[in-house]
């Protein structure tokens, strides 16, 4: 059963390895600035996690905490002095957000060209006119670990559950990209299972503790597994993994599958933030 499992910690330790080698070679020092509004604990969680990554690689990361009633303005007057700092080369803020600060003002405001996230409407823009941009980190995590097991996936039947702007959208845009047949489901979907089974890739992206069972499984299928869910005192996927692992042809675990993919490629767009802004420079003298 072991080779069946994707390792996304290995994945992610191997282009974290590469990172930090690129960072020695072109001899630079990219520089991360993470803003976190209020004390939600899993936020607090992911960012320490970044941060530490971050820092191991060579990236400076630095945290800009902010109490949970800072207005929409202050937040938005702080981000546009990031965007203004020449030695800031990506800027992240921690979502989810509280309810009152804007969060389309927000990214609307961050600096398309320091947008790590890949979620201002510019680089979502560039993703699907196929321009050069800032790609969300989860689902180019997603694209890694699929290809880390089927390099060449032109022709596959993709089934992704979930349409969020975040990982569902971005995600059926690459793995078009790749010209696999997509399909898209969501909560008002019919025929949900039949049209899993057809799928040689299931992305499930739902955040539903272990919704995705045997009978949703072709069984040749790659399933990749986005969902952190909390039940009880353990963490499980939106696939029930000890149902399907059998089934599958290969299958990402939760946790360490998605997750550490996901930090991993936030610090290779730092990178890219960094080296294009240095060419930029060079380009300019």
């Amino acid at each position: 059963m072991q080779n069946k499992i994707i390792d996304g910690n290995l994945q992610s330790q191997v282009l974290r390895d590469g990172i930090k080698n690129e960072i020695a070679r072109l001899n630079i020092k990219p520089k991360l600035s993470i803003v976190l509004i209020g004390s939600n604990p899993a936020s607090e969680m992911y960012v320490k996690i970044k941060m530490r990554r971050a820092n191991e690689v060579g990236i400076e990361a630095n945290l800009h905490s902010f109490d949970s009633a800072i207005t929409n303005s202050e937040l938005l007057k702080f981000i546009e002095s990031l965007n203004n700092d020449q030695s800031i080369h990506g800027i992240l803020v921690q979502m989810p957000l509280p309810n009152h600060i804007d969060k389309t003002a927000v990214l609307n405001t961050i600096s398309p060209d320091k947008d790590v996230d890949g979620f201002s409407p510019v680089n979502v823009g560039r993703l699907h006119n196929q321009t050069d941009g800032f790609v969300p980190c989860t689902p180019l995590g997603i694209m890694h670990l699929i290809k880390s097991v089927r390099q060449d996936i032109s022709g596959l039947r993709a089934t992704i559950i979930g349409r969020s702007n975040i990982v569902g959208r971005p995600v059926a845009e690459l793995l078009l990209q790749n010209d696999c047949t997509v399909n898209i489901i969501h909560s008002r979907s019919k025929s949900i299972i039949e049209d899993c089974i057809k799928s040689d890739i299931i992305v499930a992206a739902v955040g539903q503790p272990k919704l995705i069972t045997r009978q949703f499984i072709n069984p040749d299928a790659i399933v990749i597994d986005v969902g952190i869910n909390k039940v009880q005192a353990e963490v499980v996927g939106d696939v029930d993994f000890d149902n399907v692992i059998d089934l599958v042809s290969y299958i990402t675990p939760v946790p360490g599958g998605v997750g550490p993919m996901t930090v991993a490629y936030l610090l290779a767009n730092t990178l890219k933030a960094a080296t294009l802004k240095q060419s930029s420079i060079f380009n300019h003298r």
